[in-house]
């Protein structure tokens, strides 16, 4: 398996728009093909994004939406079923960003060990965040929305399952580093920043720096050798 794996998911957009009874994507009443109905979609995106910084998630409407992109809202029910569709396909493009990050950050890792790949991953979510702010007001801060909160649990399994595999294709971890323990520590990792950027939009560096202390004394009880002392990469 390549590093390349662990930004392996679902185009988000195509997950948020085409899966109609998905209660991770949300649903959309129909995909869009045509370069123009795509811009509709990209502005109707944005024109979200904005509003979510302006007035956080819970403020947020169909509404309001199609109002700020400038369509009417029969447009925005044409590809999103409901508000909850258009933050998940929002916090999707967002999230194949932080995927994208991951897997480019860890290909540029010297060595690898534990340590590295838990602070180069949490190194690379706090680098999105920084240019994404409507992310943390969506999924850091917008997970009393149950949809939302569904799409986080869902993506925290999926990497998870892709640093695990990684992990013991290096042999960097046992086997008996479980998925159910893999995704306790993404768990973790995700709850740090939640705390880390409840209040500040910059995010509380101590504290993330505290998570990534936490998560590598947690992962390398399940380290190899050569997971602790590190390996080239």
């Amino acid at each position: 398996m390549s590093v390349e794996r662990v930004a392996e998911h679902e185009d988000p957009a195509a997950a948020a728009n085409d899966a109609a009874t998905d209660p991770v994507t949300g649903s959309v009443r129909r995909v869009p093909t045509q370069q123009r109905s795509r811009r509709r979609v990209e502005a109707i995106l944005d024109a979200a994004e904005r509003l979510v910084l302006a007035d956080g998630v819970e403020a947020l409407t169909t509404r309001a939406i199609a109002a700020e992109a400038g369509v009417p809202v029969a447009s925005l029910y044409q590809y999103f079923g409901d508000k909850e569709a258009v933050l998940l396909a929002l916090a999707g493009r967002d999230m194949e960003e932080m995927d994208a990050q991951v897997a480019e950050d860890l290909a540029g890792l010297e060595v690898l060990s534990i340590a590295s790949i838990v602070r180069t991953v949490m190194g690379a979510f706090v680098t999105v965040y920084r240019r994404r702010p409507a992310f943390v007001e969506i999924y850091l801060r917008g997970r009393t929305n149950v949809a939302v909160a569904r799409f986080g649990r869902a993506h925290n399994v999926r990497v998870a399952d892709a640093l695990r595999a990684f992990g013991l294709e290096r042999g960097l971890c046992r086997e008996d580093l479980t998925l159910d323990a893999a995704t306790l520590a993404v768990e973790v990792g995700d709850r740090v920043f939640q705390l880390a950027y409840e209040s500040d939009p910059d995010g509380d560096p101590a504290l993330v720096e505290e998570g990534i202390t936490m998560m590598t004394a947690y992962l390398e009880r399940y380290a190899t050798e050569d997971g602790l002392r590190g390996v080239p990469a």
